[in-house]
C-alpha cells in the first residue's frame, strides 16, 4: 500500500507539478488530506478571514500512474474514506448564496459521534463522507484546486463516496492525480461555500483505460451512472452534463438521438453539485438498470 502524506499538498493542478509517487496501474494508494482550510481553523473564535486564500482547498499529490498517456482514461475506484473526529464550518458576508444576508463571520466546530455530525442538541446528521476536490492535471494551463473543470477539480459532487468509481481524463503523461477537501456530510449546492470540512484519508485504486471514449468526468455508483460538468453559469453546467449523458446513450448504448433525449426526460435526474465555486457544477444521473437492460458495463 502506497501512502501520500498531506504535507505533499498543491494549490494548483498543473502539468508542471512534480509527482510525489509513481505507481503501476492496479495499485492501491492512500491520500492523507487536510481540510479545505489547511487544518488552520481549530476553534470557533477563528473566522474564515483568518485563513489566507493561498491556503484554501489544498489537494494532496500528485500521483503519477505509469503507462497513462494523453487520451487515456484514468479510473479511480474509491475504496475507503476515513475522517477525523470533528469538522468545521464557516460563514462570511459576500460569500455563498446567502452572502448578502449573512452579516458576520461565524465558525462552528462540529463533532462526529457514532456516525453522526452533532450539529446541535436537537439535530444529529448521519455522515456520508465524500471527496470535494479530485482531478488530474490539465494539458497546458494551471488551474487552482478550488476551481472545477473538465479535469475534475473542486466539483463538490456528494456522490463521490466510498464504493463509487470516478473516470477522469489523462491530459499529461502519468495523469498526475490529486485530491482533498473531504466533507463528513454535504448537501447539494454547498450554499454557504462549505460542507462539514474535515481532515482524513482516502484509499483509492487507480487503473488506466486505453482506446475508449467516455464523456468525462464520469462517475459510477452502486445504482447510478453520472456525468458531471462545470461552467460559468449553472444553466451552462446543467446543459453540458445533459449533453454528455446524451452522448453516452447514443455512442455507448446505441440509442437513436431523439429516443436518447426522450429517455433522459423520463429517467434522467438533473441535479446541482455546487453553486459557490468559481465555476458552477451540475450532474446528470442515469439509473443503473438502464445499463443492465443493454448488458453494458463501464470498464
Amino acid at each position: 500500500m502506497e501512502i501520500i502524506y498531506k504535507e505533499n499538498a498543491i494549490l494548483k493542478m498543473s502539468p508542471n507539478n512534480r509527482p510525489i509517487k509513481k505507481v503501476n496501474p492496479g495499485t492501491e494508494v492512500v491520500f492523507e488530506t487536510y481540510d479545505c482550510f489547511s487544518n488552520q481553523i481549530k476553534r470557533e473564535d477563528q473566522p474564515f478571514s483568518s485563513v489566507g486564500w493561498d491556503k484554501i482547498n489544498p489537494a494532496t499529490g500528485p500521483l503519477f500512474i505509469e503507462g497513462a498517456e494523453p487520451g487515456d482514461i484514468l479510473k479511480v475506484e474509491i475504496i475507503d474514506i476515513k475522517i477525523d473526529s470533528k469538522g468545521v464550518m464557516t460563514t462570511a458576508p459576500k460569500h455563498g448564496v446567502l452572502g448578502d444576508i449573512v452579516t458576520g463571520e461565524t465558525t462552528k466546530v462540529i463533532p462526529i459521534q457514532e456516525g453522526k455530525a452533532i450539529f446541535n442538541d436537537k439535530i444529529h446528521i448521519p455522515i456520508k463522507p465524500m471527496i470535494g476536490v479530485i482531478g488530474t492535471a490539465p494539458a497546458r494551463e494551471e488551474i487552482p484546486t478550488g476551481t472545477p473543470g473538465a479535469h475534475g477539480g473542486n466539483m463538490d459532487c456528494k456522490k463521490i463516496i466510498k464504493g463509487s468509481c470516478l473516470y477522469l481524463p489523462v491530459n499529461v503523461p502519468g495523469a498526475l492525480l490529486s485530491m482533498g477537501d473531504l466533507h463528513a456530510v454535504m448537501a447539494d449546492g454547498e450554499i454557504v461555500i462549505c460542507g462539514l470540512e474535515i481532515p482524513g484519508e482516502v484509499t483509492v485504486k487507480v487503473d488506466v483505460i486505453k482506446g475508449e471514449s467516455l464523456p468525462l468526468p464520469m462517475l459510477v455508483s452502486e445504482d447510478r451512472l453520472i456525468t458531471i460538468a462545470s461552467a460559468e453559469t449553472l444553466d451552462e453546467a446543467a446543459k453540458q452534463a445533459t449533453v454528455n449523458m446524451h452522448q453516452f446513450l447514443v455512442e455507448q448504448l446505441g440509442l437513436p438521438i431523439d429516443e436518447a433525449g426522450m429517455l433522459l426526460s423520463l429517467v434522467g435526474d438533473l441535479r446541482i453539485c455546487q453553486v459557490v465555486d468559481p465555476l458552477m457544477t451540475a450532474r446528470m444521473e442515469l439509473p443503473q438498470w438502464i445499463l443492465d437492460q443493454y448488458d453494458y458495463q463501464v470498464k
